[in-house]
Formats: C-alpha cells, structure tokens, sequence
C-alpha cells in the first residue's frame, strides 16, 4: 500500500472508523479535547459527526486506494487485518492506539511494530474494553504486591449496542487457544471451564473466551495464570450459547453458510446497556477485586479505553516503542478519569 500519514503535532486525530459504533462514541468523547479527522469506507454514514473541528474523509482499508491525510495520533477502531494502518502511522513516526485486535492479530502487530523500529509510541491496547481491563488489573496487582493469578469475569448485556466487529471477534469460539496456567503454557477450549460469579450484584455463569489480556499480562505484570470468561445477562441466552459450544456449531460451522445462525447467537444490538466486569487479582499481598460498572454500555467503555491510551501516547516525555494497556505508569490516574465520565469502580 502506498498510504501516506505525515505527522503533524497540532493536526487532528485520525479515527479510522470514526463514524462506526465505538468511533462513535470516541469521537464525541475526544472532539472536545482535539480536532479530529474520521475516516471509513463509506463518510457519507459519518456526515452527522461533521463540522466544527471534524471532519470526514474515505479511507477504505480494503481498496488499493492510497490514502494521506496528516495528524498528530491515528487511532483504529476497526479491523486492520493487513496491518495497513499501524504501517502507515509507524512509517510516518506518528503516535498510534489500536483497540480491536483479536489476540492472534496483537501478537502480529507486536512483531511488525517491533520490527518497523518505531520512534513514536505504539499502544496495542485491544484488551477487553479497549484495554480497560488491562488497567483494572495493573491497578489491582500495585495493591496485591503482584498478579499471580488474574481472573476477569464479562456480562455481557444483551440489550447493549453493539459495533460489528464485535462478531468477528466473537465469531473464532471454534478456536483453541493458549494461555498460561500456573505459569506453564495450556491450550484451552473456549466455552469450556465454566463456573458462576458474582458480577455487580448479578449471579452469572460464565465461560472461557480468548482475549489479548491472557496473552499481555502473564508479559507485562509476570501473571502467573490469566482467565477471561464471559456470560450474559439473559440466561436463556447463556446457555444457547454454551450449548452450541458444545455441539461444536463454532467448528463445523465456521464456513459462511453457517454465518447467520453463529451470528444470531452472538450479535443481536439492543437500543442499549449497562456493561459490568469483575477483575480479581491475587498476589502475595491477598486477593483484590474490582467491580466495573458503565451505565452507558460496551461502546462507550471501549471508547473511554481509547481516549486513555490517546492521552497516554500524546503525553509530553511518552516513550517509543510497542506498549500495552497496563504498562501505564499510574494506572490508578487512570482509573479516576474513568470516574469522571460515569464508571463506577467498586474495589475491596
């Protein structure tokens, strides 16, 4: 690809899927803060967003198109499965977020960062939530002296509002993956290893899912053992989605004739939703929990994760290099900002 970003430290923010359900949300989250510049397949569905210090343009990652703009910080908020944004701004020297990569993908972009040698800083922080969790979990194991075992806990509400790569994401149940148990590597099933939490007063039975956290925490806060699982707010919805687990429908039906039955179990938007996530951390020190709560659901708590590793890239004396969610040098800060736009984080 011969895109061209130049870096332009009083241009906007580049939002690459600006007008998109967590672009969205980011964009009247950070238009208050930077002048922004939207960008997607299609502007014309972002032409609301429009005026005073956005605006909106077509870059269509799947076309040979180039693209150029300039900007002082490129955040993706959609797929970048050739890695063509993250080239582009690593090139050009420009601070980068990415906050929707399945695992598989953030190791990828690990490796192609590193190996570009950037001179900007390069934030991987497609945890759960934008990387939310990731910083939840630092916070947690400052106090527990340590993160030898991490557990996180989704309910994930079925009323909320819902971006579509959020099914693509969810759409790889068919897929082992590995994490570290007891500091050894494992190979997991998802939607195996089910137990029943308590997530914000909501009793919720909840099963593996591979995310990027599992991955980065064992690296980053040396975890000993790391488990995501996720459950949902309707039981009825819970257990058709563990039944079709175990029937395999994730396996052989992962082809596109089975797309919209697997799809119909996992992306249904509602009009919107509260999301909730229970971290708990145990180090040498006890255990810690943390009991996430964002009234203004899933998008919004993304996109609040995307405005931290905004201000963590852009921040005077940032470091170069490849970095995640948790690396954050305050992570309580960070959390207290969280606060201010309507989280509610319960810890004991």
């Amino acid at each position: 690809m011969n895109d061209l970003l130049e870096l332009d430290p009083l241009g906007p923010v580049l939002i690459v899927g600006g007008y998109g359900t967590v672009g969205t949300a980011l964009t009247h989250l950070a238009g208050t803060q930077w002048p922004l510049l939207l960008t997607g397949r299609n502007p014309g569905r972002g032409s609301h967003l429009a005026g005073g210090n956005v605006t909106v343009e077509r870059w269509d990652l799947g076309q040979p198109e180039p693209f150029a703009a300039k900007a002082r910080a490129v955040i993706s908020t959609v797929n970048d499965p050739d890695d063509r944004v993250l080239r582009a701004a690593v090139s050009a020297g420009i601070p980068y977020v990415d906050v929707t990569r399945w695992t598989s993908r953030v190791t990828r972009a690990t490796a192609q960062a590193t190996l570009m040698r950037p001179t900007a800083p390069v934030l991987l922080s497609s945890g759960w939530m934008g990387g939310v969790v990731n910083i939840v979990a630092a916070a947690l194991a400052q106090d527990a002296g340590g993160g030898d075992q991490i557990d996180v806990a989704i309910r994930y509400d079925i009323n909320d509002t819902a971006g579509v790569d959020s099914v693509d994401f969810m759409d790889r149940l068919g897929l082992d993956f590995e994490v570290r148990k007891g500091g050894k590597a494992a190979v997991v099933r998802p939607l195996g290893d089910t137990r029943w939490v308590d997530i914000a007063g909501h009793r919720t039975k909840v099963a593996r899912l591979d995310t990027p956290e599992q991955f980065t925490l064992p690296l980053t806060l040396g975890a000993g053992s790391v488990a995501t699982r996720i459950g949902f707010s309707s039981k009825t919805s819970t257990t058709a989605l563990l039944a079709a687990g175990a029937v395999g429908l994730f396996r052989w039906g992962s082809g596109e004739r089975w797309a919209p039955l697997r799809r119909s179990l996992l992306y249904s938007p509602g009009a919107g939703g509260t999301a909730h996530i229970r971290v708990d951390v145990n180090g040498p020190k006890g255990l810690r929990t943390a009991v996430i709560s964002d009234p203004q659901g899933q998008a919004h708590l993304t996109a609040l994760g995307g405005l931290l590793g905004l201000h963590n890239v852009l921040a005077a004396g940032a470091t170069p290099g490849v970095s995640f969610p948790e690396s954050d040098k305050d992570p309580g800060a960070s959390l207290a900002k969280l606060e201010t736009h309507g989280v509610t984080i319960l810890r004991s």
